[in-house]
């Protein structure tokens, strides 16, 4: 009950990413004035969501006073010029800790910028300060509390990222998903989240535990604004295998125009619809029926009924690898979840694991026809709103087969439990066509506000 007091009496609205960074751009908003802000949220809100796992306001103050200098001067400004940016704590930053949520980490300082760090700096961003993980970017639980009710789970692991948005401490976050860290988190605290196609952003410095799958993706207040973050974050980057040397999509041109024709929606029922909350999938019904002749229901194949087995397969298997020094020289660390799943990692056969692989391709045969049908497709984010106490992150049942895929995915913040809880609908698009799949989400978030024109 005192959770819920606290956060009905000191919620406030998120503005739109949009608007400030062109605000920042004409001057009508200085970048320190902007950080104070956000340094003034952060001071009083942060004892009890726990979003931040390091942040330092001077640091922040001495970035924002350079980029006013810049436009003083009449210098050129980058893309994301004055907006600052919270980093999930697996994400290197030289100079500044790096502590991927793991007692053996701590006091861990990298000597390096992520491949992300320096876009974002080349760009003009505002590194704001570190944002809490689970250990080791996997299932046990950080400090941070969902700021919409202090008793529930923010999600995981890039819980400190969408909390932070979520609780207008920051405009913008960078997180991660293996399975489902990004769109299950931007689902449980009510904000866009944002997982590319897997490869389109590079992970170079940035803790590896699953490198078929783990993918860097984006949170914002609304889908443009995660747009137009996640846009200078694409490119190409010889140490990172899965990236492709290819032109980067306008994503928040893309995001904030209007579709040639209105999106059509192909509602599936993805494995562990039964489990799915009964407020869900009422929510869904409901949903459905309002988009009425732009939304249809249509089956997904068998042949994803057992994806997310094969995807958490691989999942532990490489995390058997990447993870063998933590679990070889501090096993006794580890919480219980990741030690687990490493353990049940180092059990897989080759044959399993190199079968497994092969399953994207068949997979991704079938989403290709599915596509042909209509723009996106149209699922839960999450199988329900967050789940009371601190101790989970919630069930990514309903993103693990598209991590699994590799297809952009998008949580757009549209429906609300009855306890007064954010529920996130996820749309999916085909691989490579994101632009495509921001612009749909925009137009759904804009429809569903009442904002469309």
């Amino acid at each position: 009950m005192g959770a819920e007091a606290k956060q009905s009496d000191t919620w406030v609205a998120q503005p739109s990413v949009t608007l400030l960074r062109d605000r920042l751009a004409t001057g009508a908003l200085g970048a320190l004035e902007l950080v104070e802000s956000y340094i003034a949220r952060i001071e009083a809100r942060e004892p009890e969501v726990g979003a931040w796992a390091w942040f330092d306001p001077e640091f922040a103050r001495a970035q924002a006073r350079t980029l006013d200098g810049y436009r003083r001067a009449g210098r050129p400004l980058g893309r994301l010029h004055g907006l600052p940016v919270g980093l999930k704590d697996i994400i290197d930053t030289a100079r500044i800790p790096t502590e991927n949520g793991c007692t053996h980490d701590k006091g861990r300082v990298p000597l390096h910028d992520a491949y992300v760090v320096e876009r974002l700096k080349k760009e003009g961003a505002i590194i704001m300060g570190k944002t809490v993980t689970t250990e080791l970017a996997y299932m046990h639980p950080g400090k941070t509390a969902n700021p919409h009710n202090l008793a529930h789970t923010p999600g995981g692991s890039s819980q400190g990222s969408a909390a932070a948005v979520a609780d207008g401490m920051v405009p913008l976050a960078i997180g991660t998903q293996t399975g489902g860290s990004v769109i299950r988190p931007a689902s449980f605290c009510g904000v866009a989240g944002y997982k590319p196609t897997f490869g389109a952003i590079p992970r170079r410095g940035i803790l590896t535990q699953s490198p078929t799958l783990d993918t860097v993706g984006v949170f914002a207040s609304d889908p443009a604004g995660a747009a137009l973050l996640a846009e200078v974050l694409f490119g190409y980057d010889a140490d990172d295998a899965a990236t492709a040397l290819q032109p980067a999509p306008a994503l928040h041109a893309a995001a904030v125009s209007a579709p040639p024709i209105p999106p059509v929606f192909g509602f599936v029922r993805p494995p562990g619809w039964e489990n799915a909350d009964p407020q869900m999938r009422d929510a869904f019904d409901e949903l459905i029926g309002a988009l009425g002749d732009q939304a249809f229901e249509m089956p997904l194949p068998a042949v994803f009924e057992h994806a997310s087995e094969q995807r958490k397969l691989i999942n532990f298997a490489e995390m058997s690898y990447h993870y063998y020094p933590y679990w070889r020289d501090a096993t006794d660390q580890l919480g219980s979840v990741t030690r687990e799943a490493i353990e049940e990692g180092n059990k897989v056969p080759a044959r399993d694991y190199l079968s497994a692989k092969d399953m994207p391709k068949i997979l991704n045969a079938a989403l290709e026809e599915l596509l042909t049908r209509c723009d996106v497709l149209l699922c839960p984010a999450a199988p329900g709103p967050a789940p009371k106490g601190l101790d989970t992150t919630g069930d990514p049942i309903f993103n693990g087969i598209w991590t699994f895929c590799g297809t952009p995915c998008v949580s757009v913040p549209l429906l609300t439990s009855l306890e007064g809880l954010p529920m996130g609908v996820q749309l999916v698009g085909a691989r490579d066509n994101d632009a495509r799949l921001m612009r749909t989400a925009q137009w759904l978030f804009n429809w569903a506000d009442g904002t469309l024109q």
